[in-house]
């Protein structure tokens, strides 16, 4: 399989405190790699730190072969191929939800208008929400705004989907349908990386979970390796709680 990302020697420090302490970690093409831990063990930073929506300190990014900190990186570029999920959605309220997801395809790879849209509209379709095109999202609910939002990733046509925490805004009925598309994207072969507490989401979809705590990965496997045999104290403890 096919490194898509490579990180070596991640640091990353807000003042005094060290998020990330020494990170390594490759992702490879058409996995589903998902990042677990306590709040405050460094997980969201490590996602934000692979598209540089936070400067590292120290070490490497490498993003299909290209160093994301070499001076010389057009970063702006390789951005166009990481399609970006928040946990608070950032749709622009003053637009459709089309508007939405064509603006980015139109400014930034500049796409034709009708090519856009068709393409975006074929994406909204496949998260269920077609219907809502021409809609406002302030009308729509938190887990419609969500599949917005994966509609709008996935109108860049992007080789990897970063997802932070996209459930931890929703109210627990929406959280469902947020991650069956989820699912369906996985079964796709979409590469993705998914920071998450939602633990049946990483037991099932999962090619591989990350357990971090306090700014390392202390443990890494398969789904059946990490909840069923967790190998490190901090982890069983861990997934004690959150089972």
């Amino acid at each position: 399989m096919n490194k898509i990302i490579e990180i070596k020697n991640l640091k990353k420090s807000f003042g005094a405190n060290e998020v990330l302490k020494n990170i390594n970690l490759d992702i490879y093409q058409g996995e589903v790699l998902t990042i677990i831990g306590s709040s405050g063990s460094g997980k969201s930073t490590l996602l934000r730190c692979m598209n540089l929506l936070e400067d590292p300190n120290e070490g490497e990014i490498i993003f299909e072969g290209s160093n994301l900190l070499a001076q010389n990186t057009n970063i702006n570029l390789l951005r166009t191929k990481m399609g970006m999920v928040f946990q608070s959605f950032n749709l622009f309220n003053h637009r459709n939800v089309l508007d939405n997801c064509t603006l980015a395809p139109i400014k930034v790879l500049h796409q034709d208008k009708k090519e856009a849209m068709n393409y975006s509209i074929a994406m909204l379709d496949s998260v269920g929400m077609k219907d809502y095109a021409y809609q406002n999202p302030k009308s729509l609910s938190g887990g419609q705004k969500q599949r917005v939002a994966i509609a709008r990733a996935l109108a860049m046509k992007p080789d990897i989907l970063l997802f932070d925490e996209p459930t931890s805004a929703l109210d627990p009925e929406m959280v469902g349908e947020v991650l069956e598309v989820m699912k369906k994207l996985a079964s796709s072969g979409m590469t993705m990386v998914v920071v998450t507490h939602e633990m049946d989401f990483a037991k099932e979809v999962s090619s591989r979970v990350v357990f971090m705590d306090s700014g390392v990965i202390l443990e890494s496997g398969t789904p059946n390796a990490m909840f069923n045999q967790p190998k490190e104290e901090r982890t069983k403890q861990f997934l004690k709680r959150v089972k």
